[in-house]
């Protein structure tokens, strides 16, 4: 399958003759470095129709948790080697799975879906994904330097990612105990012992804060902190979604539904919210603290975000590496070298021996 027939949605109100060359009929795709169509063939470039450039306004929360827009998606493939599924257009199967890299993809089902709101296009291509592969690859220090001399990021695909994102203001009352340590010396039998004391004090007010844009992973293939370490991503900047943007690039299939991902939204707030509490205090023993968190003016966004797709590999083992598709960041894994670690391991405990030896003689 060429990479012109790889689609999220399909969109039966939408004339597919919209994504043809119109100088010389030929498929054309969304070209990152441009921001337009380009034609595969004769390499014309033109506008996508329709266009607006116009940023995603977020929702009333309720629409999503009452109903939502449902929308029928286009047919969904499962890799049987990896389990990665992936949505593309056509029913033809000569896909290679962009995370184990095999062409053991089949036709498994057709969800129904959430319409996205909004997209956040591609602005590097492979080849710029590639390279910020390798460069990330050659700084991480205890890989091994044959990796690092010989890695070929290899399969790079283009995968548009899930994303909510909630906007939502809190006021939160608390109360807790909390412990602070402290030192006194004693005399006994004419010598100075040291002892460690805590004093217990209680806590109580009020907190408020506002979250902008908090983003929520709505797809379990990519892990939640591979995306935390890709951000930030342009999610305030997102456009109004239009199938064009999705012309050579594949997806994730979503499997957290939005009521799903509030509630985990709202359990990371109150994680964040308790931190920025206990800052307020000069403490070294929590002993408790409760929290009650009122959530107001509640607003989400369903988009798609840019994420490039590859695996290294090295000796007959693959390693999965994913970069943010608009600024470069990269993250994953990398093979580890046993013999820099003994080494810094090694090194650590002499500098340690070191020491001991110098306070010893001191």
């Amino acid at each position: 399958m060429s990479d012109v027939e790889k689609k999220l949605y399909s969109d039966d109100n939408i004339d597919v003759t919209t994504f043809k060359c119109p100088n010389c009929g030929g498929g054309s795709v969304f070209d990152a470095k441009t921001q337009k169509l380009k034609c595969l063939y004769c390499g014309s470039l033109f506008d996508i129709p329709d266009q607006t450039g116009v940023v995603t306004p977020e929702r009333q929360l309720e629409e999503l948790l009452d109903k939502g827009e449902v929308w029928k998606e286009a047919e969904v493939y499962q890799c049987q080697s990896c389990g990665a599924k992936e949505i593309i257009e056509n029913q033809r199967v000569s896909h290679v799975c962009p995370f184990c890299g095999t062409k053991n993809v089949v036709k498994i089902e057709e969800l129904p879906g959430i319409k996205p709101q909004g997209i956040v296009p591609f602005k590097i291509d492979k080849k710029m994904a590639g390279q910020s592969a390798k460069k990330y690859v050659k700084g991480k220090l205890y890989a091994p330097s044959k990796f690092k001399k010989s890695v070929k990021p290899e399969n790079i695909h283009g995968i548009y990612n899930p994303l909510f994102t909630f906007d939502c203001q809190t006021s939160s009352s608390y109360y807790g105990k909390l412990g602070k340590n402290y030192v006194i010396n004693r005399i006994v039998n004419g010598k100075v012992i040291s002892e460690t004391r805590t004093k217990v004090f209680h806590v109580s007010g009020t907190y408020q804060e506002i979250f902008d844009d908090f983003v929520v992973q709505a797809s379990s293939k990519i892990p939640s902190e591979i995306i935390a370490s890709l951000q930030p991503f342009s999610t305030r900047k997102a456009v109004d979604y239009k199938p064009e943007y999705l012309l050579g690039y594949g997806a994730n299939t979503y499997d957290k539904d939005g009521q799903s991902c509030w509630q985990e939204s709202k359990s990371m707030m109150q994680n964040r919210i308790e931190g920025s509490i206990l800052k307020k205090y000069d403490y070294d023993i929590k002993y408790s603290l409760n929290v009650n968190t009122d959530f107001s003016h509640e607003m989400y966004k369903y988009i798609l975000v840019p994420i490039y797709v590859g695996h290294y590999k090295y000796k007959n083992k693959l390693y999965n590496f994913f970069v943010n598709g608009e600024n470069g960041k990269v993250a994953g894994k990398t093979p580890v070298s046993a013999g820099k670690v003994t080494l810094t391991v090694f090194i650590v405990l002499l500098i340690l021996g070191i020491i001991a030896l110098l306070y010893y003689f001191a």
